[in-house]
């Protein structure tokens, strides 16, 4: 049995996002750093390095040598909350969310006119959010931090020049740490109680793609990213005066968690020797998020208040829409920029201090440098900010929230691709 703390008067493992990464929900969008100087309005069809293993699978077959792509992207975000708070007390200013880091790597292989090979280490999903002790949101979620890191072996085909297809399996590796405390209802605010939850578990999904050169100077990409069915088995664990002697001790629970699918259409057109335009738009089904449950094994005493602990989230499915452009200056040096616009799953009735995210518009600059025919540095730089969004919540067991949060982020990334 995988060893899991199971936090239990929290949102659990799903509500796992953070308003401040570069895409809507708990997703995470730095897989490329040169689809992020376009604002990923190119990703499906660009097909430009070795990261084209996810944004199109069967963008490989573009590629006419051995291509590796290492970088990673940095991620700043600043959080102004502002409002009444809880009626417990605590404070509602200060920001949330760390510095945090998205690294990402890939290798394709062409095999011959028609096949390709390849093998991508990416993070398609993550959060980090951190409330001080002292803060408001305590008892709605004092703790959260989640990555899944996927693994992915991919092939394409290339039927001719004109259209080719792509597929891999992801093997998706989740590890999460959540935490929140306990309300001591005869003094709130001292001696409180504390639950966590650390887990992981490996799940398998897919990715497939098509890329069709449509003409000289347009190619269409449509990618599917599959749903991945998570289960967790482990522990729950809660230290609290109010349950006796059973504080500290460890209960078996188990929780089940989806991460959504997605589909990514984009046009590429090539205006001419110097200028290309990107678009591109995604649909992801976060409506598979209704509520989050987790079953935990207590003795009867405990079982009213932590046998089963459920919370409504009622996320709904959600559209991005990206364009771009690209300006290649000379043999060395290409600029990027683009522009996308982000809805949030999340709705005013159900928003929690975890997920206090809004509809979000994301600005790019970026650079690629090539001294020679073998090597690429690519550069990006995004600013990301939100509609105020407020949160308005209460419970018998955590009192009530009121906040208005008020988020930005700057992202930045850098990555080199070498050809050999």
């Amino acid at each position: 049995m995988k060893k899991v703390m199971l936090k239990t008067s929290l949102g659990i493992a799903v509500t796992l996002a953070s308003s401040h990464l570069l895409a809507s929900g708990f997703a995470l969008n730095e897989q490329s750093v040169s689809g992020m100087g376009t604002g990923f309005a190119g990703r499906s069809s660009s097909a430009d390095d070795a990261t084209t293993l996810y944004g199109n699978p069967a963008g490989m077959s573009r590629l006419k040598r051995q291509e590796v792509t290492v970088g990673g992207a940095g991620i700043f975000a600043k959080s102004d909350i502002s409002g009444p708070g809880s009626n417990l007390g605590g404070r509602t200013h200060g920001d949330m969310v760390p510095t945090v880091g998205v690294p990402m790597g890939y290798y394709v292989k062409p095999i011959d006119d028609h096949w390709a090979v390849g093998f991508g280490v990416y993070v398609p999903f993550g959060l980090v959010t951190d409330y001080d002790s002292g803060n408001a949101a305590r008892y709605w979620g004092k703790k959260s931090r989640v990555e899944v890191v996927t693994f992915q072996p991919t092939i394409s085909y290339a039927f001719n020049d004109k259209v080719s297809i792509g597929f891999g399996p992801t093997i998706n590796k989740i590890k999460g740490e959540l935490g929140s405390n306990i309300i001591n209802r005869f003094t709130p605010g001292r001696n409180d109680g504390e639950v966590k939850i650390k887990g992981d578990d490996t799940a398998v999904g897919y990715n497939i793609g098509i890329l069709v050169q449509a003409t000289d100077h347009t190619r269409l990409g449509l990618t599917y990213h599959s749903m991945v069915d998570y289960k967790l088995e482990g522990k729950t664990k809660v230290n609290s005066a109010l349950i006796g002697p059973y504080s500290g001790s460890k209960f078996d629970a188990d929780l089940k968690i989806k991460t959504p699918e997605s589909v990514d259409f984009s046009v590429t057109h090539e205006l001419d020797d110097q200028w290309t335009l990107y678009a591109g738009t995604t649909w992801t089904r976060w409506s598979r998020l209704k509520d989050i449950t987790v079953n935990n094994d207590v003795p009867a005493p405990l079982r009213a208040q932590f046998g089963t602990i459920s919370e409504e989230q009622n996320w709904h499915d959600t559209w991005a829409g990206a364009v771009g452009a690209s300006y290649k200056v000379n043999k060395q040096w290409t600029l990027r920029t683009g522009f996308s616009m982000d809805q949030s799953p999340t709705n005013n009735q159900d928003r929690s201090p975890r997920i206090p995210t809004g509809d979000r518009k994301i600005f790019s600059l970026g650079a690629g440098w090539s001294p020679n025919d073998d090597m690429t540095i690519d550069v990006a730089y995004s600013y990301l900010w939100e509609e105020d969004t407020k949160v308005n919540l209460a419970s018998p067991t955590k009192g009530t929230y009121q906040a208005k949060y008020e988020n930005s982020a700057h992202g930045v990334g850098a990555s080199l691709t070498y050809r050999f």
